[in-house]
């Protein structure tokens, strides 16, 4: 049996989850895999309105943090018996804009019962695209997806299941209302000159997007769905908005003055509240963008999650493409990196247990190995600070903020002094995965320094318990080999700021046993 159809056995009947803390609402849903695709089971939306109670310096009110922690509470409950490796949550714009994400995270962690990943707003319209395409199955149309969020609107174009380009703009319903529409009310003059401040924050990639083109346009978001629904009562084709039905949609609030007088049909009571801003961002894309009309989708970034798991597991990660491409762009010698990742995952492996390592431990350190040499594009001395940098700083499809912090943290840990500097924003379960992941790319580095072709010989790598570790060699390999030697003498230093005692003995036979 082949070993997808095999998997696919595996996974016939398992429930699969995805949460998105939004700006403006937390959603969730639950899926059973079932004849090779997904089966809906269960979707909540709350409106928790994060975006609301975050302050200009980055605070997050004890009101909105409360109801974010309430509804997470709740999430939980459900989420009850559901493996962990099948369960993602991630949050968006208004806790990318946290001062203290860390500590809010702690707190919604807590409440929910599973990890919480900040992805970057390149990230989300990845993932909201891949949500969107697999409901649109069309492979030779060129669309574009616009996601209007709480605190920002995701701009994404693509073919079949492709990202060519990706945008995130800082404007959203609730932001947006939060900006121009504090009392509700609200002029034409006043909409006119709205309208050209949003204007400015689509101008940066406006004419990129103009001059690719695209023969469809797919919208998806409360805000998007809840304006072609008043279209529809008004008697507008179902779940599309057109330029002519948004004209009139607009007029008709104008001509009210105030949210609460105008008449919107199937307009419901907690979106009323953010409404006029997420209006007037629909204006402005449909007006910066010359879109005459969109179809209105129900998936988002959730359905995408759903996608993007399964096709972890199912070995289609993105993130693999992802890290060789960066490879590649940065002139990394990939058959030595190859050679470090074989060794490295091979002292992962004789400790996977007794460290209580995961998949996404071996995933992270075989990540990190293929780009761990990316800076002597900009140079040799401190290549692994230049590497570092390029890993944190750069838009990477497929990894969250976290996952992206932790390879830019495994590759400044490769090589040279330790830092402890560069873990302070690091959470204390991944800065702890960060330093047992780094002794096993530390020790490859090293033994493959000469960087030769030459068979590695068969380590043995022990934990004796309390931080003592033994790296045993092949008899009279380490006397064959003195530079290795010295060098392995040096890095006992820099294992022990990691917080490991190592130690480095001659031992194995040739059949590999002590």
């Amino acid at each position: 049996m082949p070993m997808h159809d095999q998997r696919r056995r595996e996974l016939e009947g398992q429930s699969f989850a995805a949460v998105d803390l939004g700006s403006n609402s937390f959603h969730m849903i639950v899926s059973r895999y079932t004849d090779g695709g997904l089966q809906l089971l269960d979707r909540i939306r709350e409106p928790v309105r994060l975006a609301s109670g975050l302050s200009p310096e980055g605070q997050l009110s004890t009101t909105a943090r409360e109801r974010a922690l309430n509804c997470l509470a709740q999430f939980g409950q459900r989420l009850r018996g559901i493996a962990p490796e099948r369960v993602r949550t991630v949050a968006t714009n208004t806790v990318r804009q946290m001062r203290n994400p860390r500590g809010f995270l702690m707190l919604a962690e807590t409440a929910l019962g599973f990890p919480i990943e900040i992805i970057s707003g390149q990230e989300e319209g990845r993932l909201t695209y891949l949500g969107v395409a697999h409901t649109f199955a069309e492979t030779k149309k060129r669309r574009l997806v616009i996601d209007i969020g709480g605190g920002s609107t995701e701009f994404i174009l693509g073919q079949g299941l492709d990202v060519f380009a990706s945008e995130s703009a800082q404007m959203g319903c609730v932001s947006s209302t939060k900006r121009f529409f504090e009392s509700g009310k609200l002029a034409r003059k006043d909409w006119r000159e709205i309208q050209q401040q949003l204007a400015l924050e689509i101008a940066p990639f406006r004419n990129h997007f103009l001059e690719k083109g695209w023969k469809r346009v797919i919208g998806c978001s409360g805000t998007l769905k809840s304006t072609a629904t008043v279209l529809h009562a008004l008697g507008h084709p179902e779940w599309t908005i057109s330029r002519a039905g948004l004209d009139e949609l607009v007029d008709r609030v104008l001509t009210a003055g105030d949210i609460e007088k105008a008449k919107l049909p199937g307009l419901s009571t907690d979106r009323k509240v953010v409404y006029l801003g997420g209006l007037a961002v629909i204006d402005a894309c449909f007006r910066e963008l010359q879109v005459d009309q969109m179809q209105v989708c129900e998936a988002a970034l959730r359905e995408g999650l759903l996608y993007d798991m399964l096709g972890r597991i199912n070995h289609s990660d993105p993130r693999a493409q992802t890290m060789r491409s960066l490879a590649k762009r940065h002139s990394a010698d990939l058959i030595h990196a190859k050679r470090v990742k074989q060794t490295a995952l091979a002292l992962f492996d004789q400790l996977e247990g007794t460290w209580e390592l995961t998949e996404e431990d071996r995933e992270a350190l075989g990540f990190a190995c293929l780009v761990h040499e990316i800076g002597l594009s900009i140079s040799h001395t401190q290549h692994h600070k230049h590497g570092a940098y390029i890993l944190a700083n750069t838009d990477l499809p497929g990894f969250t903020r976290d996952e992206q912090q932790m390879l830019a943290l495994l590759v400044r840990f490769h090589r040279r002094e330790i830092s402890d500097k560069s873990t302070e924003d690091l959470a204390q379960r991944d800065l702890v995965r960060a330093r047992k992941l780094a002794v096993f790319l530390r020790l490859s580095v090293v033994v493959h320094r000469s960087r030769s072709n030459a068979p590695t010989p068969a380590m043995r790598l022990i934990s004796s318990g309390h931080g003592q570790l033994r790296l045993r060699f092949p008899a009279e390999w380490l006397n064959a080999h003195p530079l290795t030697r010295a060098d392995l003498k040096l890095e006992r230093e820099a294992v022990q700021k990691l917080g490991f005692r190592l130690s480095v003995v001659s031992g194995i036979s040739a059949g590999g046993n002590e």
